[in-house]
């Protein structure tokens, strides 16, 4: 497989760099692997860090900035960042109103999270967490207890920010981020395996006309294979196994999320599918957003994530966002 990379340990190190040089308002710390938005600490302010493994972007570091997360920790690819990351990030950005980790819920992120929650109190600072589990397609997986955090990261941590940018406590922040967590289904699909650059090959076989429904943000397989659908089939699968587990009782905000290799060209198409197949089932979507959000490196495909919500959760999702990825009303 081609790719734009020099050698395969170095690639989060150069993105990194690239990284800073393109986004002069954040303060990127390539060899401790740290991004922090560049006014940090935020006097008053609650502040959300979250990381995870590389090959997600722009999760989380492009998440980073006014409105959403205070500093994100990039690992390895697909693999945790490391304890002494977390806490370097939560001392860098704790206005003394106390931190909260917006934490996936995969096995090495939980453990190491934890880890990083003492070293950061034993320095006095603050911690809360919340844990996202919002993969409607398994139970248990490869590198988790429980369901798999996925798209409903971008939720929690977009919501979550808004509510402490407007100066609420700590508890009030947790609170609302644990909600938003609660309130998040959804479902992958891969129509290729992604490639990572260290094994420079597909992650798993999947044949030219053939799909995979449930997939994991890790290149894991998913719960079921069939032969290639059309968007319109797709988009009906993928609702119908998010209103099977739990159907909503009110609007929901919509994320139709690319893997990486998707165009928008065909996301665009696929979100019509699915706001088609959302309306015939009665669900009201007063907001949608579209495009590659919570990546899997290369791999071809897509996700839907629903949130519930109400007016309080509508307008915080509305409030003003500045990130090298998710930016408005400013």
């Amino acid at each position: 497989m081609k790719q734009l990379i020099n050698v395969p340990e170095r690639v989060v190190t150069d993105a990194l760099r690239g990284m800073a040089a393109a986004h002069p308002e954040l303060s990127v710390d390539v060899e401790r692997r740290v991004v922090v938005r560049r006014d940090a600490p935020v006097a008053g302010k609650v502040a959300l860090v979250s990381g995870g493994g590389s090959g997600h972007e722009p999760l989380h570091g492009g998440f980073v900035g006014p409105g959403m997360l205070d500093a994100a920790c990039p690992g390895e690819v697909f693999t945790s960042p490391v304890p002494d990351q977390m806490a370097r990030a939560a001392a860098a950005v704790d206005s003394g109103e106390g931190v909260l980790f917006v934490v996936k819920n995969y096995t090495g992120d939980v453990l190491n999270f934890d880890m990083a929650a003492e070293l950061a109190e034993d320095e006095g600072v603050r911690v809360a967490k919340v844990l996202v589990q919002d993969d409607v397609a398994v139970t248990d997986s490869t590198f988790t207890a429980g369901r798999r955090g996925t798209g409903g990261t971008l939720f929690v941590e977009k919501i979550a920010g808004a509510a402490a940018a407007e100066g609420a406590p700590l508890e009030r922040v947790e609170r609302v981020a644990r909600r938003v967590a609660e309130a998040c289904r959804s479902f992958g699909v891969a129509l290729t395996a992604c490639t990572t650059p260290a094994k420079g090959g597909p992650t798993f076989d999947l044949p030219p006309g053939e799909l995979e429904l449930g997939i994991g943000i890790h290149g894991e397989p998913g719960r079921e294979r069939r032969p290639m659908m059309t968007s319109g089939e797709i988009a009906d699968a993928t609702v119908d196994a998010l209103l099977a587990d739990d159907p909503p009782n009110g609007p929901v905000l919509a994320l139709v999320n690319g893997m990486g290799g998707t165009p928008l060209l065909e996301l665009y198409g696929f979100n019509a599918e699915v706001q088609r197949a959302l309306g015939e089932r009665g669900v009201a979507v007063p907001r949608t957003l579209v495009g590659n959000y919570v990546t899997s490196l290369d791999m071809a495909g897509c996700s839907v994530t629903l949130c519930q919500v109400d007016e309080e959760l509508l307008r915080w999702w509305d409030a003003p966002v500045a990130t090298p990825a998710l930016r408005w009303g400013r």
